[in-house]
């Protein structure tokens, strides 16, 4: 009965949509990669690369977020995984340099899968951390958000990344999702939760939307100043 009385809780929609969120918005880079390792591959071997790559990566990134989750209850780290997320959410908004020859293609079915796993695990360290804070110590959140991510990251990548190329306010409401994350992760570190509950109770409001904005805020002026220096 707790089990189900908990899912229909708004709390846990929320958590649930911040974790899907987070998943699918992060996970556009790595669609990129799983498409460029399968490129070379014959037709049929291409879906079974992607099938088969992919669902090794999820289980392996599964496996890191319950250690994240772990993890997360020590001291000062909560802290240190927000200003992470703050970095990376920055990041999301400042264009990066494409380069297709970064990732190695192979005419190998085996091989292909090999680089997608190796390529997943070095860039799914936004993923963990967005996911682990997302589900604040819920292993039901984690696995039920990763589990609805999994078919919307595999059969829709493609159509995502489109879209996000289309309209990029998308990429900025994904950016200000993890500040605003990271803002609740902050405020919840061991080191000062009891504090901040019994003097500052105002920012637990305060905090997650004044990092939203400021991941907004600083990405936007990266991005605006990384464009000019790419005029001629």
């Amino acid at each position: 009965m707790d089990l189900f009385a908990t899912a229909f809780t708004t709390a846990f929609w929320s958590a649930l949509l911040k974790i899907i969120g987070i998943n699918i918005v992060l996970s556009g880079d790595n669609a990129v990669v799983i498409a460029l390792a399968a490129r070379s591959l014959p037709a049929d071997q291409q879906k079974k690369a992607i099938f088969w790559g992919s669902g090794a990566a999820i289980i392996m990134r599964i496996i890191l977020t319950i250690f994240a989750v772990k993890l997360l209850a020590l001291p000062w780290l909560k802290i240190i995984g927000a200003l992470l997320l703050i970095w990376i959410g920055i990041k999301l908004l400042v264009p990066e340099d494409e380069d297709d020859d970064s990732v190695q293609s192979h005419a190998h079915l085996g091989a292909a899968i090999k680089t997608i796993l190796i390529a997943d695990l070095v860039m799914s360290l936004d993923n963990v951390i967005g996911v682990a804070a997302a589900a604040k110590d819920d292993i039901l959140l984690l696995t039920l958000g990763l589990a609805i991510s999994i078919p919307l990251i595999i059969f829709a990548s493609t159509v995502l990344l489109k879209v996000m190329e289309r309209f990029p306010l998308i990429i900025m409401v994904g950016a200000a999702l993890l500040g605003f994350v990271a803002g609740e992760m902050a405020i919840t570190d061991p080191i000062d939760k009891h504090w901040i509950e019994q003097n500052a109770a105002w920012m637990e409001y305060a905090m997650p939307t004044f990092c939203a904005l400021l991941v907004v805020g600083v990405g936007t002026m990266l991005a605006r100043r990384h464009r000019q220096l790419r005029l001629p």
